[in-house]
């Protein structure tokens, strides 16, 4: 196999390797196919691990021909990214601060089948501004990864909106003040107080 070289892959549990290359050697005519397969020498997320091929050859004339692995490949697993769902941020009142909060039960998608990978931390919750609006975004952030295979993963922490509504102020302590008689509605007030 000329130009042979294992293929980088997203995490998934298992050891499985795809090896790319062409086939050399092979008389005019005769019908050959790579099966170019191997096996990571982990399963886990990392770079330049190292690939046994176990690639193999079909077709009408495949019987005629031995195959001569290539050696010496290496590839890298990736991370893939989980995300959480099942969350919604929560409106408040304008309190001139961005905290903020929100409800539900956070679920953890994206971990392949058998992985001990469980979410846990402490989370929090902030508005992107402290200003009154609707739809603001709402960052959380402190969402981790436990289990045997959590190091095997990223986690994308989960983006929330909600509104800031505006805060209600009372006039308190207002008296309206007597006056003259001029023809006119105008009033003045006094002793008021934003409470």
């Amino acid at each position: 196999i000329t130009s042979a070289a294992a293929q980088n892959k997203v995490y998934d549990g298992t050891t499985a390797a795809t090896i790319t290359g062409t086939l050399s050697g092979i008389v005019n005519g005769d019908v050959i196919t790579l099966s170019g397969t191997g096996i990571f020498a982990s399963p886990n997320v990392g770079n330049g691990i190292a690939v046994t091929s176990t690639s193999t050859i079909s077709g009408a004339n495949a019987t005629s021909y031995a195959l001569t692995q290539p050696t010496g490949l290496t590839a890298n697993i990736q991370s893939p990214a989980l995300t959480i769902t099942g969350l919604t941020g929560s409106n408040k009142v304008y309190d001139r601060t961005t905290a903020a909060t929100f409800t539900g039960t956070p679920l953890l998608n994206g971990v392949n089948p058998g992985d001990d990978v469980t979410l846990s931390g402490t989370p929090s919750a902030s508005f992107a501004t402290a200003t009154v609006g609707n739809g603001k975004t709402i960052t959380v952030s402190g969402y981790t990864l436990t289990g045997a295979q959590a190091a095997n993963y990223t986690l994308t922490q989960p983006t929330l909106t909600g509104n800031i509504t505006q805060k209600t102020l009372i006039v308190s302590g207002a008296s309206a003040n007597n006056k003259v008689y001029d023809r006119t509605t105008a009033a003045t007030i006094s002793g008021a107080t934003l409470v």
